[in-house]
Parts: structure tokens; sequence; C-alpha cells
């Protein structure tokens, strides 16, 4: 029997087998057989759901449908032409899985994960904020997060310490940063993106409704991060934090006081001294050590913030936990637990056991992120059809692909991509598409009337389009094909990535023939009203 006298599963199977050795003894061996993936596991745990629940889940997506959505979803783009006709005309049995890892390794997969986490942990703001954040190294901070696949736990340590050392930390400064020193905005910005946790009902009273969430929760996170002040040093911006300082009390709706204490979460409160009344300058400054480099501003002794990442942070399940919905709920249209910022008592988990085991996957790999997307986009699930079966309302059930719409950025790529043949990350269509589309991971989607009466009137878009006459540009190659079934075909092919429906063919034909006097212009509204359309719009 094995020392440990059971079979014990983690990402391997481990099997002890006796073997006689040269000295006529018997020993054991241990010897290690692998074990189910994660993306085989994945496909156990859901497909046990669909078997709890009694559904049938829908069939496989379509090779065109897959090619699509996997650019989307990690190259941040629709495909060219030409890529789609490659991974078609492909005739190996594990495409799919190739394309995965290479849309992985490409620099297009690094800038549309960065465009992500920059909007999940900033939030949307105006143009002039993303020049800051790019001017102050937060967004090459988090492309080389991406492009090297740095360990998510640490990354997250750095950008809440906000103590950089060396040249490559600088940009996570920013983080706390842009906050301008508005520590209950910190607090109610930390605890959904890094814990899985809404905190804000806390405020003024315990949760009404989530009984774990307290108020001194809300206080005891305010109160690590509020000796932090914005400060210019040499080496750039700063968020110095103080020694002293920051002692406070909130009060219930009762009116009752209560000292705010340094804890988050059902952590232990630490104990910190506070400093006797008429301390002076010279006792102040034997709080605080020398900075890293030597120019840099003082640290306390007993730091807020250290204590913060050494007490509440590492080790932390939550911060997998709260990352791995999150990616889930990137690629899945929705979280295991929904909504992806919510998970609370209230908001259980539609399948538990899966969540453990992605969580402890994750842990195991190091907080990997780029193979925990693999994973999930290599599982069955994601590869559904999003036609939703008959009878199947429930999408908790991960039973069809979730439809969700195109982020700013990836409708600004896959915009010029389809029209103009080429795309860049910054164009002036980026700017004005983020300040009107600034969902990225919607609760539910409802199309807002201000989006549709944007790409029904904006100059910009409009323009755009207009403009887009050179001869590589789409508009240009439809007029030179020498029939309107050739151009209903370019434009189907070029916008939606699939030859035309015989009535669809007839409807652009008819609707040219019509309007030949005017061809260009006419062309110029078939390419709006497909680029406007829900099939463009969305990923499905």
């Amino acid at each position: 029997m094995c020392p440990a006298g059971k079979l014990l599963h983690t990402s391997m199977f481990f099997v002890c087998v006796w073997i006689a050795a040269t000295s006529a003894q018997a020993q054991h061996v241990l010897v290690t057989i692998p074990g189910p993936s994660t993306t085989e596991q994945i496909d156990y745990y859901v497909a046990r759901g669909w078997a709890d629940r009694e559904v049938d889940p829908a069939t496989s997506c379509s090779d065109r449908e897959f090619v699509r959505r996997l650019y989307l979803d990690l190259a941040g783009r629709v495909p060219t032409v030409q890529e789609t006709d490659g991974f078609l005309g492909d005739q190996r049995d594990d495409k799919r899985q190739h394309l995965v890892d290479a849309l992985l390794k490409s620099e297009d997969h690094v800038q549309h994960l960065t465009d992500v986490m920059d909007a999940l942990l900033m939030g949307r703001t105006d143009e002039d904020k993303y020049a800051e954040r790019a001017a102050h190294h937060w967004r090459s901070y988090l492309e080389e997060f991406v492009r090297q696949n740095r360990p998510w736990n640490e990354v997250a340590a750095e950008i809440l310490l906000a103590r950089p050392d060396n040249q490559s930390e600088r940009g996570a400064v920013w983080y706390l940063y842009e906050r301008k020193n508005n520590h209950q905005s910190i607090a109610e910005s930390i605890a959904p993106f890094f814990f899985g946790l809404r905190i804000e009902c806390a405020q003024c009273h315990d949760h009404m409704i989530v009984d774990e969430i307290k108020q001194s929760d809300y206080w005891g996170l305010v109160a690590f991060f509020n000796r932090g002040k914005n400060t210019k040093t040499k080496q750039g911006p700063r968020v110095v934090e103080s020694a002293i300082g920051g002692f406070s009390e909130f009060a219930d709706l009762t009116g009752s006081s209560y000292p705010n204490l340094l804890s988050f979460l059902g952590s232990a409160p630490l104990n910190e001294k506070r400093p006797a009344a008429g301390q002076d300058q010279q006792d102040l400054d034997t709080l605080y050590v020398s900075g890293k480099p030597s120019d840099a501003p003082r640290v306390p002794k007993f730091s807020r913030r250290q204590a913060f990442i050494e007490k509440v942070v590492t080790g932390n399940r939550r911060i997998a936990l709260a990352m791995v919905n999150r990616v889930w709920a990137m690629l899945m249209g929705r979280g295991i637990v929904h909504p992806f910022d919510e998970m609370d008592s209230m908001h259980p988990p539609s399948h538990p056991d899966l969540l453990d085991q992605l969580t402890i996957e994750f842990i195991n790999s190091g907080y990997q992120m780029r193979g925990l997307i693999r994973s999930i986009v290599r599982s069955r699930a994601y590869q559904l059809s999003s036609r939703q079966p008959s009878g199947v309302d429930d999408p908790a059930s991960f039973a069809w692909y979730l439809e969700r719409p195109l982020t700013a950025e990836q409708m600004a790529r896959s915009v010029q991509l389809t029209v103009r043949g080429e795309f860049k990350n910054d164009a002036p269509l980026l700017q004005a598409f983020r300040q009107q589309f600034r969902d990225v991971l919607p609760d539910t989607f409802v199309a807002p009337v201000a989006d549709a009466l944007y790409l029904s009137n904006h100059p910009a878009f409009d323009r755009f389009i207009r403009d887009s006459d050179e001869p590589a540009h789409l508009r240009e190659r439809v007029l030179q094909q020498p029939t309107h079934s050739k151009r209903a075909e370019l434009l189907l092919n070029t916008l939606f990535h699939r030859p035309p429906a015989t009535s669809e063919q007839k409807a652009i034909t008819d609707f040219l023939e019509q309007r030949e006097s005017n061809l260009g212009s006419a062309i110029d509204q078939a390419i709006w009203s497909m680029l406007t359309s829900a099939e463009f719009r969305l990923n499905h």
C-alpha cells in the first residue's frame, strides 16, 4: 500500500507499484501517471452540471464561428479574410489548439488583455487620463505583466504596495496615485477587483443582506491605506506613507462609535502602537527607514500597506478565486459566480466544484493567467454554438455560448481592419469609441439608445467609412468587383466572415442596383449597416 494510504489527485495521479530490488527485497516506487488536464476537468464539471439540470447543450460551433470568436477573445479583433481562410484550410485535427497557442503568443493578445485589465482595474475615463496612464508607465507595466505572463499574486502585491524599488515596477504606483488620496475610493476599488466583493453598502452599517461583510471591513480596508499621500519625487509620482496618523472611529446607524482597526474580511486586527501625545519631530524620525533607492521617500518601520500585503493579501485564496472567476466571465460571458465581483454568500457559484478546482490549478500554476485562459478556450463549453437550445433558459448552465458586445477596443480594431485592412491601437476611432462604449463586462447586455444614436449619427464614424477610399480599402475593392453579386459576396465575407445566404445576396444586389447612379455612396451605406448590425457588434 502507498505510504499515503490512498490515491492522491492534484494535477497528476500518483500510483504506487511494487518492484523487486536487486537485494531480493521488495520496495515500493512512486510512479506518476498524467491526470486529467484543466480543460478536461472543465469539461467534466460543466457536463455534470448539464446532467444535474437535465439539459442538452448546444452543438459545437463551426470553424468559422470559432476562429472569429477566438480572435476577438484573445487578439481583441476579428480575423482577416486571409486568417479565416488559412484556419478553415488547415487539415490538422488539433488546429484549434494550435490557433489558441499562436494567439496567446501574439502581441495582439498582449495589447488586448492589457486593455481589458486597464479598464477593469482603473475604469473608463477621459482621454487625457489615458495619456497620463501611458506617460507614467502604468500602461507599459500592464503590458509587461501580460507579455511575461508574470504571476498575478506578485503583480497584485506590487500594485497595492505601490512602492517600486526598480524601474520595471514604477508603473504600479499609478493604481493608487490616480485615485488622488481618496482612501474610500481606493478601498471600494480594491475589494471587488482583488477580492471579488463589493463593500460599498457597508460604509454606514453592516451589509444588510450579506452577513459576512461588516462595517468594520469597510473602514478597516480604508485604514490600511489612509496614511498614503500622493507626492511628486525625483523618481516620479509616489504614494508616500506616513508613520503616524490615520487613527479614527466610525459610527453605525445607532450613533455608536468604534475604533477603526486594521482588519479586513475576518483577519485578526493588527496591534499598532499609537504615538504618545507630544512626541517631537526627532522622535518621529526614528519611526522611518530610508527608501530604495537611497533618494526615494523614506518608509515607515511599520507600514500599514506592507502589513496589508503580508497579513491579508499573501496566501489569501480570494486573490486567486476572484481572478479565476473574472477570467471565466471574460471568456464565457458571465462568471461561475454572477455578478463576477459579488462573490458573497448571497451569490453562490453555479459550479462550486469547478470554481474550486480552477482556483487550485491557478495557484499551482504560479498564478499564471495564460494557462488559465488556454484551458478555458480549449474547453467544450467555450466551443459551443451561440444558438440557445430549445427549452434551456438558464445562462448559468453554460449550455450555449453567451453572446456579448464587443468592447470599444475590439470594435475600433475590427472596424479599422475590415474597412481599411489594417489598424492602429491608438487611432482616433478608438478614442471616440472608448468614450461611447464604456462597458467591458456588463452584468447584462441591453443595447443603450445612446449607442444606437451614436452609430447612426456620429460624424467621426460616418467620416471614417466615407474617407476609406484608397485602393486597398474595402469600399474601393467592392467597387472594382464585376457584378453586384460579387460585391455582396465580398462585403459579407469581409465583414461577417461567411458567404452570403441567398436572401442576403439578393437584398444587397437589389439595393445596389437601385442606386447605381451613386454606387460609392450606396456601398458606404451597405458597409455602415453591416458594421452596426448585431452580427458584427457581438461576439457570438
